[in-house]
């Protein structure tokens, strides 16, 4: 089975730098490199009979046999262990990313256990491909996983978001057969490690605050809130460890900070709120620092000159060699709906890749973003493993270098864009798609040209630093 631990961002689009909503998150995998591809799966695609690898789950016909829409996805391009669609963008412009892995407790574990692989059930391998060709608003997602996690179950505790141009929902699934979820408001933001995150919750607030039926009742019922007041949801249902103090906690911690100098706190501190404001509206580029952080200027910072050998090795980055994909799927408000999808995308680890802003109302994605499962220098997905693993030899004199790469490429690809913008906007049915098409490769081709470039800069630069070297006195 494969392991996901990833770290989610969410922008209400009154939070956002140009009025979209965005929802992000990076996607990290175990010890084995996942490689992860970029696709459309067209209507005809959409399986009609779908059966989950993992738990072997068979999921009924009737539940797969509304009309399905068009939609982007990033999967795992082995299929060894499912599809594992991870996020896109369907043609109605309603994102998902999906999942978040998350903690529990033995408490709920006790009165709802989280089911075994062997004995069916969901899991992450399955829920973008049976939620998002499916849904036409952000909130649909939230009832459409509600009814599939309360009929079939889940073997994971998971978070997952929903957006469409107005708003953004976040659902975490409880324990084996129920989930909570709520709205996030359109001027905050969300930062969610892998942990249970969603804390405040008002039952009686249905435009804000979703849940399964039984929730409340369950709750009094097995006495499973520990506050005298109110329902903190990360209280009742989620952890308080060691682990999270160390592996969780602190990635929250530093990108408060990065978007609210005044936040303060302990990188291990428990309780650190759900629901934040930044001192700024935050862009793409935040969202790309943010999930490329390693604690710069701070002790932790492995790359760093500041802490000892035991703080750097102290808590878990969000920049980490086990990024194999990061997206936002951003919802923009101030464009045609034609062009409103755009899903930002980048392989590998994020010290060391850029982000590429593909339009998702087309039908094919560029092939160099189409990665194989073998090592294959004509994919950016290996292209950036290769430059992230050398720049991680000498980040002091490699990391100056990928910054400048990536400050060229999202210039390159935001002039694109907008040139595309412009062009298209009285354009429609397939001369406006092909027309995206066209863009999306030349975005393509351009980053993956600079990372070329980069990577003979980066040889160029390491020649004289290699330790097997003996200067001639001639």
């Amino acid at each position: 089975m494969k392991q996901t631990e990833c770290t989610t961002i969410l922008v209400g689009k009154n939070a956002s730098i140009d009025g979209s909503t965005m929802i992000a998150r990076s996607e990290d995998g175990g010890r084995t490199i996942i490689p992860e591809g970029f696709q459309v799966v067209n209507p005809a695609e959409q399986p009609k009979h779908y059966t989950s690898v993992i738990s072997k789950q068979v999921i009924d016909d009737e539940d797969l046999a509304m009309p399905s829409l068009r939609y982007t996805s990033a999967p795992d391009v082995s299929g060894e262990n499912g599809i594992w669609a991870a996020a896109g963008i369907n043609s109605e412009n309603i994102a998902m990313t999906a999942t978040e892995t998350i903690t529990t407790n033995s408490r709920i574990q006790g009165v709802d256990p989280i089911l075994d692989p062997s004995e069916g059930g969901l899991g992450e391998e399955d829920f973008v491909t049976l939620t998002l060709p499916y849904l036409h608003s952000a909130f649909d997602g939230v009832k459409r996983v509600g009814y599939l996690v309360e009929k079939y179950g889940t073997y994971e505790m998971n978070g997952m978001a929903f957006s469409d141009k107005d708003t953004i929902w976040y659902l975490e699934t409880i324990g084996g057969h129920h989930w909570i979820a709520r709205r996030i408001p359109d001027n905050a933001y969300v930062i969610a490690p892998n942990r249970l995150n969603i804390d405040e919750f008002d039952f009686d607030d249905t435009d804000n605050f979703a849940a399964s039926s039984d929730l409340k009742d369950l709750i009094e019922e097995y006495h499973l809130n520990p506050d005298r007041e109110g329902y903190n949801m990360r209280h009742i249902f989620g952890s308080s460890t060691i682990k999270d103090a160390h592996y969780n906690n602190p990635r929250a911690w530093y990108i408060h900070n990065y978007f609210d100098p005044d936040f303060g706190g302990q990188p291990s501190d428990q309780d650190q709120p759900f629901i934040c404001h930044a001192n700024r509206l935050i862009s793409i580029e935040d969202i790309k620092w943010a999930e490329s952080s390693h604690y710069q200027d701070t002790p932790y910072d492995a790359y760093g000159d500041q802490g000892t050998p035991e703080q750097k090795k102290t808590f878990r980055p969000i920049g980490i060699n086990r990024n194999f994909e990061t997206h936002v799927l951003q919802i923009r408000n101030d464009v045609p709906e034609e062009i409103a999808g755009v899903q930002w995308l980048a392989f590998g680890p994020n010290t060391f890749n850029s982000f590429v802003p593909f339009y998702t109302n087309v039908t094919t994605t560029p092939e160099s973003f189409q990665t194989t499962p073998k090592f294959n220098l004509n994919k950016i997905f290996w292209l950036n493993k290769l430059a992230a693993q050398l720049g991680d030899t000498n980040y002091r004199v490699y990391g100056e270098l990928e910054d400048a790469f990536e400050q060229k490429s999202l210039a390159q690809c935001h002039k694109i864009q907008h040139d595309t913008d412009k062009e298209v906007a009285k354009l429609s049915g397939k001369e406006l798609q092909d027309k995206l098409i066209a863009a999306n490769q030349l975005m393509a081709d351009t980053v993956y040209n600079n990372t070329v470039e980069l990577l003979g800069q980066m040889v160029d630069e390491g020649h004289g630093l290699m330790t097997l070297k003996y200067d001639l006195l001639d």
